[in-house]
């Protein structure tokens, strides 16, 4: 049998199991939720991870168009240690902060997270932080403004502690800075 006949039976024998009982042998999609309880049992951890869930959402539609609404940003990077601005907590441990945008536009420190490194990066600020683009769109008319400040927030991984500590003080930072809407990029 022929490559290309061997791969036509084998999607013909698929499209006949989906037919037959309307669902795939195997999921066709990555379960994040398997993969952080295999790692963490894997790693010795008595409890299998358990995903934050809310029951209540603060998403609330917007009281005025976009092109009036101030901005904010919310990143999970932070300053180098020893390069924080004034007013800035130090790296360690982390904790919840407000900078200024023009303080992070050399960049911020994210080596320390997990991302795919392997196949992006972070060298251009724009994918994780993008003060640029906002500020285009702000001179665009797109948006209303954006935030003279942006606002970090660890991934410690502790929902109790992000819903009870960081995100209230987060909010509080915003509502000081009149933000009407908030843009999450979490790296």
């Amino acid at each position: 049998m022929t490559q290309r006949a061997a791969q036509k039976a084998s999607q013909q024998k698929a499209s006949q199991q989906r037919k037959t009982n309307g669902r795939r042998a195997h999921r066709s999609y990555l379960s994040y939720i398997d993969k952080s309880r295999e790692y963490y049992a894997a790693h010795g951890y008595p409890q299998p991870y358990q995903w934050a869930y809310s029951h209540e959402v603060a998403f609330t539609p917007l009281p005025k168009p976009l092109s009036e609404c101030t901005v904010g940003l919310v990143t999970t990077s932070f300053f180098e240690k020893g390069r924080e601005p004034a007013g800035v907590p130090a790296a360690r441990p982390k904790q919840p902060y407000a900078a200024r945008c023009d303080d992070a536009l050399d960049g911020l420190y994210n080596s320390d997270l997990f991302w795919d490194k392997d196949n992006t990066h972070t060298d251009d600020l724009d994918t994780y932080l993008p003060i640029n683009r906002l500020r285009e769109f702000e001179a665009e008319g797109r948006i209303g403004a954006l935030s003279e400040r942006f606002y970090g927030i660890p991934t410690d991984y502790s929902h109790r502690r992000t819903q009870r500590n960081d995100s209230p003080r987060i909010e509080e930072w915003m509502r000081e800075d009149g933000v009407d809407v908030a843009f999450l990029v979490p790296l």
